[in-house]
């Protein structure tokens, strides 16, 4: 059996108007929520938080619902997302330089509702964003 490796990341919503925003991340053609690897020694959700700030500048997230999250089935090289939830009231996304690359490691970012999110990411990620969407109606 394949060992697990983990990455955190987080669903992170913007209300406006009695609306809400999902922040999608694309790197290439692909679309997903902000996440990147878990560190040895961190703890997942502190990983997913570092990852956000990492790849959008956000450091202002609010866990309304708790520290709650999903698991995509495994794919890749036995890879798992672990997704969280949370909140900003930001709108303005910075896609900061990666040291390691010397480039953003994504090349934009979009604030979309619900259905178009669901359109744009990979289906292993559809039903992670199926149970936020729930989760926070």
């Amino acid at each position: 059996m394949e060992k697990k490796t983990l990455s955190a990341g987080v669903i992170v919503i913007r209300r406006e108007e009695n609306k809400k925003w999902y922040l999608l991340l694309r790197a290439y053609r692909n679309w997903d929520f902000p996440k990147g690897m878990v560190e040895a020694g961190e703890e997942p959700l502190q990983g997913a938080i570092r990852e956000v700030e990492e790849e959008t500048s956000l450091n202002n997230l609010t866990f309304t619902w708790g520290n709650s999250y999903q698991e995509t089935p495994p794919y890749g090289r036995g890879k798992v997302a672990r997704y969280y939830v949370a909140e900003t009231r930001q709108t303005d996304i910075t896609l900061p330089i990666n040291p390691e690359l010397g480039h953003p490691e994504h090349e934009e970012y979009r604030w979309v509702p619900y259905q178009e999110a669901r359109g744009m990411v990979a289906p292993r990620v559809q039903s992670i964003l199926d149970w936020a969407h729930t989760l926070t109606s």
